[in-house]
């Protein structure tokens, strides 16, 4: 019976991942588990256009910005998820910005909130209220010899 408990603890240790997690399965395991939906939390769904790919100067991709939005809320949330360097903490950012609306011939102002740091999986979540309101958005994510990668939109959009 010692033997069958020992086979069987040893079993569970093993699906659990307690024996074979190395740093690569960890870090491949948390990699998966970062999807924009979970980074972001309940209520907040992609639209659109709200996945844009993050690479460098020659191609690369090295991640994903993601913009969703919750609409009961009216906030928008953004992440970027990296995709190379996943589980080594490199310089990794998430930006996003508002445009409000415009007050008599005054421009319009916006309202920008960005996340930056030495992350491992992923930047963000960042969300900014933007019911009705057109959003930018972009995301960085550096090499550890200093390479970088970029991407997002530019421009103003998703306007609702």
């Amino acid at each position: 019976m010692i033997t069958s408990t020992k086979t069987v603890l040893l079993a569970a240790a093993l699906a659990a991942g307690g024996l074979m997690a190395g740093p690569a399965h960890a870090a491949t395991a948390a990699a998966a588990s970062s999807s924009p939906e979970s980074v972001c939390g309940s209520g907040f769904g992609r639209v659109g256009d709200g996945s844009r790919p993050v690479k460098t100067a020659s191609g690369k991709v090295w991640g994903h910005v993601y913009l969703l939005y919750n609409r009961t809320t009216g906030y928008n949330c953004v992440a970027t998820i990296k995709t190379s360097y996943a589980g080594r903490a490199t310089y990794t950012s998430v930006t996003l910005q508002t445009q409000t609306r415009r007050v008599r011939d005054e421009p319009a102002r916006t309202a920008t909130k960005k996340d930056a740091g030495q992350f491992k999986y992923y930047a963000g979540p960042i969300k900014l209220y933007a019911k009705n309101l057109c959003v930018k958005y972009w995301g960085v994510v550096k090499s550890p010899s200093g390479e970088t990668a970029t991407g997002g939109r530019g421009s103003w959009g998703n306007c609702g």
